[in-house]
């Protein structure tokens, strides 16, 4: 009789009425005026949904940066240094039109309503594209948000300076109606309790040296890492129906990179959006996105309707 080999499941899974108990007595601390405020163009998320889904998340977070501070308090203990307090990193990664923004947004708004009003500030990755100018000389205009179009260097010293205690720590500034960084903007994020950090590619390992010489990405900075996940044709479904509100809006903006689609008719502008779609999206998340899924803490799964269906949590 042959021994049959052990299934390891890396994650707990959980159906939304299962995840949603696990809230206990924590109290909702948001109203629907405040998701309608938080939530994107493009994202239906609910109050309902908000208490289902992110406030047993507030929870859970509560326990891990509890845990994390008890960790640096023994190994400062052990070394002999400084107490200082450093930020609790949190990554929420997935596919363009997917809801990142929104579960960034209202994830910040929750966590700075716990008793003890913990400072929390959040940041996109967008600040560390490259300036268009730089993509341009390099021909990787059209690969704009795969991972070399990214200033990595600097998006891990960034994270470095923040989870070294550093204050008034700089980032670059990215304009979505400009479609470019800002020139002599930024935006200073002084030693924060919680720093939330929203981007396609942050759980990303990069190549590792053949010669073994340590190196870091900027997944080693990130304490707790969300994956928002849905199907390849649902995200299709939702990037074309954000592409065709914000052409009726921000297109329309004179400032707007984007201007001369708001003048398409529909046709041509719909025709053009399923080209981004398929050429420059959905490559990029097969290729880059959807494989760093599996490294997530957190995985919350999406279906049609943009509600969340499913949780999965890595098991520790």
């Amino acid at each position: 009789m042959t021994k049959r080999r052990p299934v390891l499941a890396p994650y707990h899974s959980f159906t939304k009425a299962q995840w949603s108990a696990l809230r206990a007595d924590e109290p909702m601390t948001l109203d629907a005026a405040d998701i309608e405020r938080l939530r994107t163009l493009s994202d239906p998320i609910s109050l309902e949904e908000a208490e289902e889904v992110y406030l047993p998340l507030t929870r859970l977070l509560s326990f891990y940066v509890e845990a994390v501070q008890g960790l640096h308090n023994v190994s400062t203990r052990f070394l002999e240094t400084p107490d200082q307090k450093v930020p609790f990193i949190i990554g929420v990664a997935g596919s363009v039109a997917v809801g990142k923004s929104t579960t960034a947004r209202i994830l910040r708004a929750l966590l700075q309503r716990w008793p003890s009003s913990p400072k929390v500030d959040l940041v996109t990755t967008d600040g560390f594209l490259m300036p268009n100018a730089v993509l341009t000389e390099r021909g990787i205009m059209q690969r704009k948000g795969f991972p070399e179009s990214y200033d990595r260097g600097r998006f891990v010293q960034f994270l470095a300076d923040i989870k070294s205690g550093k204050g008034n720590v700089a980032a670059p500034v990215y304009s979505h109606l400009v479609y470019d960084i800002v020139p002599d903007q930024q935006v200073v994020i002084d030693r924060p309790n919680i720093l939330i950090v929203e981007g396609l590619n942050i759980l990303q390992p990069g190549e590792l040296p053949k010669t073994g010489k340590p190196i870091l990405f900027a997944s080693d900075f990130i304490d707790f890492s969300i994956y928002i996940d849905a199907d390849d044709e649902d995200l299709e479904s939702w990037f074309m129906e954000r592409f065709f509100k914000l052409r009726e809006t921000a297109f329309r903006d004179p400032t707007s990179f984007f201007r001369r689609f708001a003048a398409m008719s529909k046709d041509e502008a719909g025709a053009f959006g399923k080209m981004v779609w398929e050429t420059i999206n959905l490559p990029n998340l097969r290729q880059n996105v959807v494989p760093t899924r599996g490294r997530a803490d957190l995985i919350l799964k999406k279906g049609k309707s943009h509600a969340i269906e499913d949780v999965k949590l890595r098991r520790v």
